[in-house]
């Protein structure tokens, strides 16, 4: 029987990271990590490629495993349970059914090319948690309608901008009612005239209370939008704290040298 988890309640974090290391044989990409993300806040991971930030977010929906350490998400331990002090990796299944509450935006679209962008986010309503097509279509169109894209439900992706097929995504995520979003560089295969598009659905997100991990190297979003930001390099987390004061004002001199060449 695994051990019982607290009860989530409105002080506890979303999410606690707590002494994560991450090793792909000798290699350790994450070492000791830890950070909280507090509820309806927005968490940025900034930090040079190679940093460990794309796989620390990927370890919190347990698309990576973690090599030590643990992560919950609302005070429910992710992607493994643990008996007598031992944890134990759950199935494949188990570890889908905590994805549905775990919303995740990558790099890359991955939208189905043959299908509509209506089709594209009813299927996993759907197909996942069962829901009726005529209550997915209708809070699919809702959402297009809140990322501004309404007019386009019967379109393929093909047919539309890359700015646009990002802003789907996120509305593909939405749709299954996530407690949280995970934000892989959402605006980094972007061109640069359609990055505020994508940008501004999230600053909405924000505004709404959504709980927000973001890996991104856009600052302006970090420095208006962030509560708080986390600077990753060489897989630890070199300076955290409020958004404003880690990038205006930064206190390590690694982190000063990273900013120094993106401001």
């Amino acid at each position: 029987m695994a051990t019982a988890q607290p009860a989530p309640n409105s002080t506890s974090p979303m999410i606690a990271i707590k002494d994560v290391w991450k090793s792909y044989g000798r290699l350790d990409v994450l070492k000791g990590i830890n950070l909280e993300v507090p509820r309806s806040s927005v968490t940025c991971l900034i930090g040079p490629s190679g940093s460990g930030k794309s796989t620390l977010l990927r370890c919190v929906n347990h698309l990576e495993q973690v090599t030590a350490g643990r992560i919950e998400v609302d005070g429910e331990l992710i992607g493994y349970r643990e008996k007598n002090g031992t944890l134990y990796e759950i199935s494949e299944r188990d570890a889908a059914k905590q994805r549905r509450d775990i919303g995740m935006v990558f790099q890359h679209f991955n939208l189905f090319p043959h299908r509509t962008v209506l089709d594209n986010i009813v299927e996993a309503p759907v197909q996942v948690k069962g829901e009726s097509r005529a209550e997915a279509e209708k809070r699919a169109l809702d959402l297009l309608d809140q990322v501004g894209l309404a007019a386009k439900a019967k379109a393929y992706p093909v047919q539309l901008s890359g700015g646009q097929q990002q802003r789907v995504a996120i509305a593909r995520a939405l749709a299954m009612r996530p407690k949280l979003m995970l934000f892989d560089e959402p605006t980094s295969a972007l061109d640069p005239e359609l990055v505020s598009e994508v940008l501004n659905v999230m600053r909405h997100l924000a505004e709404e209370g959504m709980t927000m991990l973001v890996v991104t190297h856009e600052m302006g979003f970090a420095r208006e939008v962030a509560d708080q930001v986390a600077f990753m390099d060489g897989g630890v987390v070199v300076e955290h704290g409020p958004a404003r004061d880690v990038i205006t004002n930064p206190q390590h001199e690694r982190t000063q040298g990273f900013l120094s060449s993106l401001l």
